[in-house]
């Protein structure tokens, strides 16, 4: 289906929801509309009960050319700003989702494209894959947040300083990439990632995410209460019994 006239597309089925950007004839390029659909898309697989884990992906050989310049011409300094508002709204509303969230990338990745790639819980790349950071080039500012704490912050500084084009292999090194594989493998890789992600139970996967995220902002002693807090609720929900029972063999129904 299409949200709000862009195109963005959502599929769902066996507890796995794609997003496909969908603007192949302008490289996937994010714009107003695009972020306004991607808001609204991931704002409602956040709450859908049918959704386990969520993939992102494109449509065509360009993962994401970046923001679409084309729209701003003519425009002033207050709708340009609306604009980025949009765009960091998208992104926060990936990050945000209580689902994994998973990136599947098949080629070039620049500028808003490795902003949504990392509001990902993680990529998995293609080895075709490449990342540029070109926003200063461009006169304009970004990737100045999530990029240091992805891969540091003289990494970060030397992409965005240069605009020089960094390899699938390379954002692998430094941790931008969770997994590489070959051109043809992305496909199969993701299926099976997805399976295996939705085949988990979805609370104990949820509060993991949740504890993991909030963990990373505050130190380790306020972490490990994070992570107590979760498994208390986890305890409660008495669900983890059948995960116990799964891995033990265990043929016991389990009881709350």
């Amino acid at each position: 289906m299409t949200l709000n006239g862009a195109e963005v597309l959502v599929e769902k089925g066996d507890g796995i929801a794609t997003v496909v950007l969908d603007r192949p004839d302008a490289r996937n390029a994010l714009n107003l509309a695009m972020c306004l659909a991607l808001r609204s898309a991931f704002e409602e697989l956040d709450s859908a009960d049918d959704v386990r884990v969520v993939l992102v992906r494109a449509r065509g050989p360009v993962f994401c050319a970046g923001a679409d310049l084309k729209e701003r011409v003519g425009r002033d300094a207050s709708w340009v700003r609306r604009r980025r508002q949009a765009s960091f709204a998208a992104y926060e509303a990936i990050e945000r989702c209580s689902k994994p969230v998973v990136a599947l990338v098949q080629g070039p990745v620049v500028g808003s494209g490795g902003e949504i790639a990392m509001s990902c819980d993680f990529v998995v790349a293609s080895t075709a894959a490449t990342f540029r950071f070109p926003e200063p080039h461009w006169g304009t500012v970004g990737a100045t947040q999530r990029l240091p704490r992805v891969i540091g912050r003289a990494r970060a500084k030397e992409l965005l300083f240069t605009n020089r084009v960094m390899s699938a292999a390379e954002a692998h090194r430094v941790g931008l990439v969770a997994r590489l594989v070959e051109p043809h493998e992305l496909d199969a890789t993701g299926a099976e990632v997805a399976a295996g992600i939705a085949a988990a139970p979805a609370l104990a996967m949820a509060l993991t995410k949740q504890a993991v995220d909030l963990g990373a902002e505050t130190d380790l002693d306020r972490g490990i209460r994070i992570e107590m807090a979760a498994i208390e609720r986890n305890l409660a929900d008495g669900g983890w019994r059948a995960g116990v029972a799964h891995f033990s063999g265990s043929a016991e129904t389990a009881e709350d």
